[in-house]
């Protein structure tokens, strides 16, 4: 009698009403974590170089950067608040001790609103495609990953579930941990901001030169290509002026992939078990 080998666990299909309740707290934890880190970096930024009425900076709340303009608010604005702060851990007890907890994520609700329906929508199409692409080509129809991705999204996702699987075949494993999630989330983020900075870099610029021109007044080319913007950053700053940023990037976008896509996928797995005991 040969003896029983374990099998996969049985599986059950995830609704997408259930893949868009994972993904929103996703969104939600991401932002509640990783926002007190930009609030800290710009509060560092005005104090070493305040922001006049009318300069714009980039505020992220761990999801979508949006390009912010300084009003007139003198030093009640949450980005103009006085402090003397020392480095980024002194920082964060200065302002905890002096102006209250709530201070770490100013900024939050709005940002919320625009980039919770986003993650929800592009997470749960990236499922529903994959799904899709399953049922016609196959279970292990190793393109599925990129051709969903690019059009969910980007790349990211070939990166995380390579990796996925990857760490899985070397633990032994049929289904992810939350700590492989949280790895895989991680080093795909990881290369795909690398990847994507140079573009980043230039969307700045453009965003910068855009509002520039219809605020000031002031004659920019906004004419120019990508192209040509990035020539002449290399021209002006060489090569690395297109890798600007790529540490506080990395630091920052790292932990906000590894947060959601981990979150995400326990709550999927924790559905999927909700819907297995049903059955």
């Amino acid at each position: 009698m040969e003896p029983e080998t374990e099998g996969p666990p049985p599986t059950a299909k995830v609704t997408p009403l259930q893949q868009m309740l994972a993904s929103c707290t996703g969104a939600i934890l991401t932002s509640l974590m990783v926002t007190p880190l930009d609030v800290v970096k710009i509060r560092l930024q005005a104090q070493n170089n305040p922001f006049p009425k009318g300069k714009c900076f980039v505020y992220s709340n761990g999801l979508m950067d949006h390009m912010c303009v300084c009003e007139d608010g003198g030093k009640k604005a949450w980005y103009k608040k006085p402090g003397n702060f020392q480095g980024t851990l002194d920082a964060f007890l200065k302002i905890l001790r002096n102006e209250g907890i709530k201070s770490l994520w100013s900024g939050l609700p709005p940002t919320l609103v625009m980039a919770i329906p986003a993650t929800v929508i592009y997470f749960t199409c990236y499922e529903q495609l994959t799904a899709l692409l399953k049922a016609k080509l196959g279970e292990n129809e190793t393109r599925i990953p990129i051709v969903a991705g690019i059009v969910a999204r980007s790349m990211y996702w070939y990166n995380f579930e390579v990796l996925k699987k990857w760490l899985c075949e070397k633990s032994g494993l049929y289904e992810p941990t939350f700590m492989i999630n949280f790895a895989s989330g991680a080093l795909s983020g990881s290369f795909a901001a690398v990847a994507t900075l140079p573009f980043d870099v230039v969307k700045t610029q453009k965003q910068t030169q855009l509002w520039t021109y219809e605020n000031c007044k002031i004659s920019v080319p906004l004419h120019m290509s990508t192209w040509t913007i990035m020539k002449n950053i290399v021209a002006k700053n060489g090569l690395s002026g297109l890798f600007t940023g790529l540490i506080p990037r990395l630091v920052k976008i790292a932990p906000a992939c590894a947060i959601m896509i981990s979150t995400y996928e326990f709550g999927k797995a924790f559905f999927q078990k909700q819907n297995i005991e049903r059955q």
